[in-house]
């Protein structure tokens, strides 16, 4: 488990006043998920959820956070999972089951949740030491973002604030933003694990294989940079677009970085052979806790969603 320690220094880096956007707030909070996910991915994922927990509170009218939270965003409904939100004059009460809770085994103090009331699908703001709160940590088996703490949480009779009205949470424009953070830190992480590829290049034991590795690295990484600064600068400089508009976006920057994820992974790997991964047992979780983390991705599912939204575009708007 990722201690509290290790993860306040990086919530505190933030920029989040009057909001996590605007007048380059974007680009700097990015830039500091991406610095964070390179040292420690583990790290990263739980400041990512923290940042996307506050903007959707700023987004979405919710009280203000408490100082010195930690938030979590435990939004995950596998098939035949869910909570239930029962309203009881002015206050809801949720009961379920919610997995893949990062952060639910420590450092998280506080979460948004989503859950199913009469109305439809809401979003909800519960704090964790409020009763009826279980925590399941046994459950994650793989090697992989053990310190993100993911759990299987049972709520019941959870008291909770409910945050925006039905279908907001993923109706905004600003569901897509959370997106494109996510992105920034898979960035990171890609950076942290091709690190060592980048020291053999600079210490000159690269043959001509390895420096081709390289290269197609460095060219990737260009792209994912560009298009994350080029979103960020979007983001912090013009209104929201449309929920199309802003899908387009972000699963445009997801497909791009993750291209450059996977040549960091498997160009790093081809170039230096097993010695990394043998012998440093940090770089050796950097690549385990990047494999799992961009499984975020719905890989060529996203790519099809993409595919039907560029379906309209105009030749002009693809030439520079």
């Amino acid at each position: 488990m990722t201690p509290p320690d290790a993860v306040r220094p990086v919530l505190a880096r933030f920029t989040t006043s009057p909001s996590p956007r605007g007048d380059g707030r974007t680009r700097h909070n990015l830039g500091v998920l991406a610095a964070a996910a390179a040292d420690d991915l583990d790290v990263a994922r739980l400041a990512e959820a923290h940042l996307d927990a506050l903007t959707i509170l700023a987004e979405l009218g919710g009280r203000a956070a408490p100082p010195d939270a930690c938030w979590g965003v435990w939004a995950a409904e596998p098939p035949g999972v869910e909570v239930r939100a029962r309203r009881e004059g002015d206050t809801w009460c949720l009961t379920g089951h919610k997995p893949f809770c990062s952060g639910a085994a420590g450092p998280c103090t506080h979460a948004l949740v989503t859950g199913h009331a009469d109305d439809g699908r809401r979003l909800f703001a519960i704090d964790l030491a409020a009763p009826g709160i279980e925590v399941r940590a046994g459950e994650w088996q793989a090697l992989g973002m053990r310190g993100s703490a993911a759990a299987t949480v049972d709520l019941t009779d959870v008291p909770a604030v409910a945050v925006g009205g039905a279908g907001a949470y993923l109706e905004r424009p600003g569901f897509w933003h959370g997106a494109i953070a996510v992105a920034a830190a898979w960035y990171g992480g890609a950076v942290g694990v091709s690190a060592p590829l980048r020291r053999a290049g600079r210490e000159g034991r690269l043959d001509d294989h390895g420096r081709a590795h390289l290269g197609a690295v460095d060219a990737d990484f260009a792209a994912a940079r560009a298009l994350l600064r080029a979103a960020a600068a979007v983001l912090d400089d013009e209104p929201p677009g449309s929920w199309r508009e802003e899908r387009r976006r972000a699963l445009r920057v997801r497909a791009v970085v993750e291209t450059a994820v996977e040549s960091a992974l498997r160009r790093t790997g081809r170039a230096l052979g097993p010695g990394p991964q043998v012998r440093d047992a940090d770089h050796a979780r950097r690549v385990a806790d990047l494999e799992i983390y961009v499984r975020q991705s719905h890989a060529e599912r996203d790519l099809a969603t993409l595919g039907e939204l560029a379906g309209d575009a105009d030749e002009q708007d693809l030439l520079p």
